[in-house]
């Protein structure tokens, strides 16, 4: 087999179509800080309202995880602009977990594992979730007052941990041990012995 045989492709082989934004656009763009990192996502939408590009600006410039973003900003918007559904880029992307991590100021985010997690989660929560319905009109959010009295009830109602959770002894963030969770501040375990 020739060289020229591996790298051609089949005449009838179908090419991905870049569907491109227009030179006028609508952008949202959203403040975040995770671990200290503090940055900006601007999302670049379609007519339609669905994104389109991604941009992302990190506080400290010219450091290495600026630029990082930066060339995978770009990666975002150019699968998005090939078609990738975002819900896949959102179910790849979201949980990572690597630092620098820690709570966010998004209420509806709460802990993030990463910058990739809060980003994505962030992605999912505006444009899947339908909080993108208004997304240019002022809308005022109701917070639904919480049923327990309990501060560690209460921040289990509102930060869903998939796996970090709260102790029920002192309300710190536990941690993985085997098949349960033990508590670094209080000792306390999640029921295993």
């Amino acid at each position: 087999m020739s060289v020229n045989q591996i790298t051609d492709a089949p005449s009838n082989a179908i090419r991905p179509q870049r569907r491109r934004l227009p030179d006028e656009r609508r952008a949202i763009t959203h403040h975040f800080s995770v671990g200290g990192q503090e940055g900006y996502v601007t999302v670049g939408l379609y007519e339609d309202g669905q994104p389109g590009e991604l941009f992302i600006k990190m506080s400290k410039e010219g450091s290495t995880v600026s630029g990082l973003m930066d060339s995978f900003a770009t990666a975002v918007s150019l699968a998005l602009q090939y078609g990738v559904p975002l819900r896949v880029l959102c179910d790849k992307f979201s949980h990572m977990r690597f630092e620098p991590s820690g709570w966010s100021a998004n209420t509806r985010i709460g802990y993030a594992k990463s910058i990739m997690d809060y980003l994505f989660r962030w992605l999912d929560l505006r444009f899947l979730q339908g909080e993108s319905k208004n997304l240019f009109e002022t809308t005022l959010i109701e917070a639904a007052p919480l049923a327990a009295t309990d501060p560690v009830k209460a921040l289990t109602e509102v930060v869903q941990l998939e796996d970090a959770p709260p102790c029920l002894n002192c309300g710190s963030l536990m941690v993985r041990n085997g098949s349960c969770y033990r508590c670094m501040t209080c000792g306390s375990t999640s029921g295993c012995s």
